[in-house]
């Protein structure tokens, strides 16, 4: 048997309908490959399409790295009505007509919600208040102060309004950090040009380097007679972090839990790492995980988790 690492399972890109929840797809994916050790790197709601980044088996153990920083969705605002939800499944909360909207006041609006920005988080989200779910708190009609969170939108671009009534609908497509609430944003552009608003739907096409485009559909999945053809490799979605090829000694210093100095390995930019999670390599597959540190005044790398395994 050769040197392995995550030899079994892997991970897995399932493009996932309207109607189900995140945890309804692990259910099915765990049932299809008969396996409990299924993990997803980000929720969607029920409501919203798109990617979901599954870890099967030995993979779950690299779920924490492979929660993307960045993350790309598509979707519809609503101008002419707000929901308590700030989604289209809530009930509405307040209406105006749409009808003097531009999308010159709309683009104006969408530049002052690019960058840096401060939202306040929905009503009705899993946020803890108080020690309880703030949805918990909403359905049971209690007021709360809902906390503000720092996030940051990279790219947002909103469509032509298109009008029906009293109601204007947009297409938008938004790049953002993780923490980021797009129903919140679609909520905020409608204060901005104030006219209540709401997000009408919501597709998730990237997180980090996954995309959906590279997803299989859930039903695809769960009627293939070999559903592991679908796995991929987890170090292909680690392109957020630095990647250190090592020789088989220095591997296995490391996975022995040995710091080895940086310089043993002829890494030039290693400074510019120091304190950063770095993806360890042995023949072109995720070895360990280890952190780049600094000891005595000599840059060490600090092993964290190890996946190697020895033949």
């Amino acid at each position: 048997m050769s040197d392995e690492q995550l030899s079994n399972g892997g991970v897995l890109l399932i493009d996932k309908p309207i109607g189900l929840t995140s945890h309804d797809v692990v259910q099915k994916v765990r049932r299809k490959l008969r396996t409990k050790r299924v993990g997803h790197a980000g929720t969607l709601d029920p409501d919203a399409s798109g990617l979901l980044v599954l870890c099967v088996d030995d993979a779950t153990r690299v779920l924490e790295y492979l929660v993307a920083s960045t993350k790309s969705y598509t979707g519809e605002v609503v101008f002419g009505c707000a929901t308590d939800t700030d989604d289209a499944t809530g009930t509405v909360i307040a209406s105006a007509s749409a009808n003097g909207l531009t999308d010159d006041a709309v683009q104006a609006a969408v530049k002052d919600l690019t960058g840096s920005i401060e939202q306040v988080v929905p009503a009705y989200s899993a946020v803890h208040i108080g020690g309880k779910r703030a949805y918990e708190l909403a359905r049971a009609g209690e007021a709360v102060d809902m906390p503000k969170r720092t996030v940051h939108i990279d790219v947002f671009e909103v469509g032509p309004l298109q009008f029906e009534g009293e109601v204007a609908r947009a297409s938008f497509s938004v790049t953002c950090s993780k923490g980021t609430y797009i129903r919140a944003l679609c909520r905020d552009l409608g204060a901005k040009v104030y006219v209540p608003a709401h997000m009408g739907s919501l597709r998730r096409e990237a997180a980090g380097s996954a995309n959906v485009r590279s997803a299989v559909s859930l039903e695809h999945f769960l009627d293939s007679a070999c559903p592991e053809t679908f796995f991929l490799e987890p170090l292909s979605l680690l392109s957020e972090y630095h990647k250190i090829p090592v020789s088989r000694t220095v591997l296995e210093r490391l996975t022995n839990g040995q710091r080895v100095p940086v310089r043993d390995m002829h890494l030039e930019d290693a400074s510019l790492w120091l304190d950063e999670m770095v993806m360890v390599t042995y023949e072109s597959r995720l070895a360990l995980v280890a952190q780049v540190e600094k000891l005595r005044g000599t840059l060490v790398l600090q092993p964290k988790k190890v996946f190697w395994k020895r033949g």
